[in-house]
């Protein structure tokens, strides 16, 4: 399984956008470029951590929703 990439969009709670392979600081005022290399590297690693965390908890509903042939669910 490869790793989950960052998808275009705002990172959750936070100011910064990735738009066509290129991460932007907004606010009401505008938009500017993000072009540090050692800040978008972290954003790029942060947003496929966020990546890998939804792809997480989107498996585990689908095993939760998954009927099992025990028919406790593992409950005790």
């Amino acid at each position: 399984m490869s790793a989950p990439t960052p998808r275009p969009g705002r990172l959750p709670r936070s100011p910064v956008v990735l738009r066509d392979g290129q991460w932007w600081l907004v606010s009401g005022a505008g938009s500017i470029l993000a072009t540090d290399p050692a800040f978008t590297s972290t954003l790029d690693d942060f947003a496929t951590a966020v990546a890998a965390a939804d792809q997480a908890v989107a498996d585990l509903h689908a095993r939760q929703n998954t009927p099992s042939g025990s028919g406790a669910g593992g409950a005790r």
